[in-house]
């Protein structure tokens, strides 16, 4: 527990729903500090289990909109920047991270900050870097000319549950027995923990030698991706994996690769891909006497990401990041937004059941539990969506019972969750438009409950019109076939609603 005068004043995270963010957080609560934590929706941030603590303060803003920075940083002491554009929303993330690395200095500046903490990319500048590398790099070099000083420290690989790292080692491995892989098999790479990463982030601000300073953090184990692919296997109970490195394969191919066998999307698994070439070994270890911790080694890293994923323990996921939509997608009427377009698809049942038990069956849809009909058929739409460069089916979800607004759900993502009565989705498929799927629970006569779906799309021009068309006969099928499933899974008899 850190004194009570250093921890008058809040310390921000910026960057409080990633999946850094959301795990550091409740480690500040724990040494005794105050926390403000930053984020672009109150509403995804209100869901997080540590959102309701005494010492969290919540706040809306945006990196890109220096104003709100601003307003955030004004009475804090310190700055935690865990916060990077590289995702599939976002053309030019180099572009992006630097406007708002530039706001973040102007921001720490007029603050009044004592010091910023930035969790960056390991890798020699000198070396070629990818772009992701070289983008991080970048970020780092602009925060280090403003006037608050920072420390940084630079990280290759993160080995945790739901890391987007170790989510693309875990499908490769389990997925494919035989792997024809790119010559970056074989890159030395020092990969670290992600309990350990949090150590050094929560240390950094009880050690005043680690202001201004720059640091690289791994295990001490130089190793290669190959053989962390052979000890995922080994410690997943899974068969030999046969590697086999070819020279043709590029990162655009590699990406494409990825993004076929993993839940990364080809967006944020090219540059991945592309950072592999490069080999990120620690230079600057002085951290390891300034913050000693036992360093995890990655089979230990790995075993215990692996226990957390059969435990259902994932604290934070790579695809807790996102922007989500306005809640106005939820309304009858039709929207602003809409430009005079808006179809809909509404469906309902009445289910013999308690309003939990029917809540119980709505909140497990997607992941393992599936859509209750016709799964190939969605399975068949996430594989359409993947050959296009969308998220598809296999992000899964982050619990297989809790659901949090933000959560991604296959190709949705959770925009609004009311307990027992609403659950509200937005697709995240490639589509020529904008759609919403909701689902609320109503009071029926006989202690029935009348459990309402409506679709809802907006086209963006007339490929959205004739997409709508193609698919609508679809949704009697898929939908009320759904709807049906979870009458039965609440162990219930379905009887439709007068006039469906």
């Amino acid at each position: 527990m850190v004194p009570s005068d250093e921890t008058a004043r809040p310390v921000l995270v910026v960057g409080s729903t990633g999946y850094i963010g959301g795990r550091l957080i409740p480690r500040l609560l724990r040494e005794g500090q105050r926390v403000r934590a930053l984020a672009r929706s109150l509403t995804k941030v209100r869901a997080r289990s540590w959102a309701d603590s005494p010492g969290v303060e919540l706040v809306q803003g945006d990196v890109l909109d220096r104003a709100s920075l601003l307003a955030a940083a004004q009475g804090c002491r310190a700055a935690y920047y865990l916060v990077h554009s590289m995702n599939p929303a976002t053309r030019d993330f180099a572009q992006a991270d630097r406007k708002a690395a530039e706001n973040m200095v102007a921001a720490a500046a007029q603050a009044g900050l004592e010091r910023l903490i930035y969790l960056s990319g390991l890798g020699e500048e000198e070396a070629g870097l990818s772009k992701h590398l070289r983008s991080r790099a970048e970020v780092a070099n602009i925060l280090r000319r403003g006037t608050t000083p920072v420390t940084v420290l630079r990280a290759a690989m993160i080995i945790g549950s739901g890391s987007a790292s170790f989510e693309i080692l875990r499908y490769l491995v389990e997925r494919l027995p035989v792997m024809v892989t790119p010559r970056w098999v074989d890159t030395p790479c020092q990969p670290i923990a992600v309990r350990n990463v949090l150590e050094y982030l929560v240390g950094c601000l009880r050690a005043e030698h680690t202001l201004g300073e720059t640091f690289d953090i791994g295990q001490p184990e130089v190793t290669t991706y190959r053989k962390l692919m052979e000890c995922y296997a080994e410690e997943a109970g899974l068969r030999r994996r046969l590697i086999f490195p070819v020279p043709v394969l590029t990162p655009r191919l590699s990406s494409y690769w990825i993004h076929l066998v993993t839940p990364v999307p080809a967006a944020l698994a090219r540059p991945l891909a592309e950072g592999l070439r490069n080999a990120v070994i620690c230079r600057d270890t002085r951290i390891r006497e300034l913050i000693p911790q036992e360093l995890l080694d990655a089979r230990q890293a790995i075993r215990l990401a692996l226990q957390d994923l059969r435990r259902r323990e994932v604290e934070s996921s790579w695809t807790d990041a996102g922007v989500l939509p306005p809640a106005e997608w939820g309304a009858e009427h039709d929207p602003d937004w809409a430009g005079g377009t808006l179809y809909e698809d509404r469906r309902s049942v009445l289910v013999d059941a308690s309003r939990e038990r029917v809540w119980e069956a709505v909140a497990r849809l997607g992941g393992e539990t599936g859509w209750y009909y016709a799964d190939w058929l969605w399975r068949l739409r996430g594989f359409a969506d993947r050959l296009v460069g969308g998220v598809g089916l296999r992000r899964g979800r982050r619990d297989p019972v809790e659901i949090l607004p933000g959560d991604a759900l296959d190709f949705w993502r959770v925009v609004a969750v009311e307990p027992g009565r609403r659950l509200l989705l937005a697709a995240e498929m490639k589509l020529p438009g904008r759609a919403m799927l909701e689902l609320s629970l109503h009071p029926a006569p006989n202690d029935r409950i009348e459990l309402r779906q409506i679709a809802r799309f907006v086209p963006r021009g007339l490929g959205g019109i004739l997409y709508w068309s193609l698919v609508t006969p679809l949704h009697s099928l898929v939908f009320r076939g759904m709807l049906h499933g979870i009458a039965r899974q609440a162990r219930a008899g379905v009887k439709p609603v007068a006039g469906e």
